[in-house]
Order: C-alpha cells, then sequence, then structure tokens
C-alpha cells in the first residue's frame, strides 16, 4: 500500500537536492571548522556561505544567524538568554496561551525564578486579542513572544502589528516561525522582529540543526558554554553536515516558494470543501483564510482522534491529531481549547498538513478514506446515536 503522507507539520522528507549537497561533509570534507589548516578552514568557509543562504530568507545580515540544534533550542536560547540580560529592567514577560510547548514549557521555567508571564487569550480562529495584549503591557514588560504560524490549526498571526507596537514601547519582540519559515515570505527589519526561532527539518531540511536569528544589537548572552564557537554565543562543534543541509533547503524554499505556496493552497482549500461539504458535523479549525498554505485542521464530533488515526493509518494515510511533540498524550489541546472547543469536540481533532508533493489523488483518496473512517466510527457511538435520535425527534 503506498503511504500518503500528511503530517508535514511534524516533519518533512529530506530533499534529495539537501542530501546530495550535505554527503561531502559526513566523509571528505570532515574538518573541525575549528581547527586554523585547510580542512578545517574550509568547511569555517562553508558555514559562513549556509549562513548566507538563511539570513537571505529574512532580509538579515549573515551575522545575525546563529545555528541550534532545533527550533526548541532556539525558543529556549531566546526567552531565557533574554531575561538573563535584560531582567535587570523588569521581570515581565507575554506570550500567548497558543504557543508550541518549546514557549510555554520555558515560560514555566522562568515563573518558577521569579518572572511574571501574562497568557494573552485568542479569538474563535486562533488570532492573538490585540487590544488584551496591549493592555498587558507593563512598565516592567520586557519581553513579548508570539508565534509566527500555529503549528496545529495553521493562523497566521498579526507579527507586523505586533512587532510595530513592542518597538514602539521599546520592548523585545521574538516570533517562533518554526512553522511559518520557508512557507511564508519574512521580512524581519518590516515586521520588526528582534528573534526568531526556525527548524530545519519542517522545510525538507534534515533533523537536529535549526538557527535563532537575533537582531544586531540584542544583548543575548551564551546559551551553551565551552567554546567560542558561533561568535561565543553558542558552544560546541558545529554540526557541519546539518548547517548545510538546512541552508540547501533554505535557498530550494526561497526559490519556490510563491509556486509551492500556490499549489498548496489550491489542495488545501480542496481537502477543506470535500470534509466540510460531505463529512457531517465536522468543523474547520483556525482561520479560514489567514493560514498557513498547507495547513488544514478539523474537529469531527462524536469520534476520538487517537481512534481516527489509527483506521487512517490502515488506509495508509499518515496525519495528526496535533502537535507531534505532545502526540502521547491524551488530553485535549491546549490550542483548541484556547480557541473555545469544549473537551468533547476538541477530542475529534485531526490535523493534515501538505507538501508540493502532494497529488489531488492522494487528496480525494484521503477524504474517501474519512469519510468511511468517521461512519465507521459515528455507528460505535452512543453519543452519535442519541444525537441522532434527538435530531429526529425535535423535527
Amino acid at each position: 500500500m503506498k503511504t500518503i503522507y500528511l503530517d508535514n507539520a511534524a516533519t518533512t522528507r529530506t530533499s534529495p537536492a539537501v542530501v546530495e549537497a550535505m554527503l561531502p561533509y559526513f566523509s571528505e570534507h570532515y574538518g573541525n571548522p575549528s581547527a586554523i589548516y585547510g580542512l578545517g578552514q574550509e568547511n569555517k568557509n562553508a558555514i559562513s556561505e549556509a549562513r548566507g543562504k538563511i539570513a537571505a530568507v529574512l532580509g538579515a545580515q549573515d551575522r545575525e544567524i546563529y545555528f541550534t540544534a532545533g527550533g526548541s533550542e532556539a525558543d529556549n536560547w531566546a526567552l531565557k538568554a533574554a531575561c538573563e540580560a535584560y531582567g535587570a529592567r523588569g521581570k515581565h514577560i507575554i506570550t500567548t496561551r497558543i504557543e508550541h510547548h518549546a514557549i510555554l514549557h520555558t515560560c514555566e521555567y522562568l515563573e518558577q525564578r521569579g518572572f511574571d508571564v501574562t497568557y494573552v487569550d485568542v479569538d474563535e480562529y486562533g488570532v492573538v486579542k490585540m487590544d488584551e495584549l496591549r493592555a498587558a503591557i507593563r512598565p516592567d514588560t520586557i519581553l513579548i513572544s508570539v508565534m509566527f504560524a500555529n503549528n496545529e490549526i495553521g493562523t497566521l498571526q498579526p507579527i507586523g502589528e505586533i512587532g510595530a507596537l513592542a518597538r514602539e514601547r521599546g520592548i523585545l519582540f521574538h516570533t517562533d516561525a518554526v512553522q511559518a519559515f520557508g512557507q511564508v515570505p519574512i521580512d524581519v527589519d518590516a515586521l520588526h522582529i528582534d528573534m526568531l526561532s526556525a527548524s530545519g527539518h519542517k522545510f525538507h531540511g534534515p533533523k537536529g540543526i535549526g538557527f535563532l536569528y537575533i537582531r544586531q544589537g540584542v544583548k543575548i548572552r551564551s546559551f551553551l558554554h565551552g567554546g567560542a564557537q558561533e561568535r561565543k554565543r553558542r558552544a560546541g562543534t558545529e554540526n557541519v553536515p546539518g548547517i548545510i543541509g538546512m541552508a540547501k533547503a533554505a535557498e530550494i524554499a526561497r526559490e519556490t516558494m510563491a509556486e509551492r505556496a500556490a499549489q498548496e493552497q489550491a489542495l488545501r482549500d480542496h481537502l477543506i470543501r470535500r470534509v466540510l461539504e460531505e463529512i457531517p458535523y465536522s468543523r474547520l479549525n483556525g482561520h479560514p483564510s489567514d493560514r498557513l498554505p498547507n495547513n488544514a485542521s478539523f474537529c469531527f464530533r462524536f469520534i476520538e482522534g487517537e481512534s481516527l488515526l489509527i483506521l487512517l493509518e490502515q488506509h495508509g494515510i499518515c496525519g495528526s491529531s496535533g502537535s507531534a511533540c505532545t502526540s502521547g498524550s491524551l488530553d485535549p489541546s491546549h490550542v483548541l481549547l484556547a480557541i473555545g472547543l469544549p473537551h468533547e469536540i476538541a477530542h475529534g481533532s485531526l490535523r493534515l498538513t501538505l507538501s508540493e508533493e502532494t497529488t489531488r489523488e492522494e487528496i480525494d483518496t484521503t477524504v474517501d478514506a474519512l469519510k468511511e473512517i468517521v461512519a465507521r466510527l459515528r455507528s460505535m457511538s452512543p453519543l452519535y446515536e442519541d444525537f441522532v435520535k434527538r435530531q429526529k425527534e425535535s423535527r
């Protein structure tokens, strides 16, 4: 059975061109970039070139890109180091209730160390409530962190508006752009972004590599100690193959973004239209238009998302019920609860995320399977049976 992979928000297939670019750095160009001889200096130069390719996607300067082991490290670094560097000015942070757990758990850590965190609400589409965010700003606010696009429901945030507000008030602004980088245009200067996190494996790069953009002049200190790498801000021998691979993936993403987004959006809208029209008691999660081009998130009443995923896999279809980082949890998604869904509906969630490799045939096969699976699960649900009975009696 052919696998239909619709979980690209969890991870993407590493591009063959990326693998090809990485291979020489495992065997031929294996020198340590910190070494002073040629074999090492060649890799140091290759890293500098890779840094430039990534900076170009953001409209940033090369020296503002710092390599990490992934998005979670970048999020941790941004928040913890900012609080350490600017804590003398204040102890207040603002974020939202729908952030990735790399942000939420880091905020919990900082709360245990004397910082005060305000978690701003979002509306029914998952868009941050700007009036509430403005009202949350205090004289001791030192940092605002709002994700660029939500990893579960795909909603895009008003990053430019938030960035302008933060700049006006003299507050650092960080955005977790793990889902957005390579998917939508990002200009860090136009959007007034001070720090930005991204992860290579979300845009057809390798796993275990990411970066943190730090605007020149932001006083963020070292996160890992023990070496002078990354201009003395992140110790540890550089993951040269990973850096080269991520830069190649970023270069491809930049060159293909407009065409790829149009293709993914057309398939996404076809998927959404068919699901909502052909499967009763289904709903779309997230903003209907201001969302990632490849994201479609649904809730189906009277079923459990875990059962849905298991039966989809039997059809060769890979999807998810929310964040890949919390896939082992039986609790309903904190994102779906934050947009106002009750527990019984939030439990029936399904996230399908496409790539440029997804075909219309795969989408149609998936919807046909979904119709069959949802009907089968509902036929075994006493809640659904009671609901249908009440519907008939009320007519």
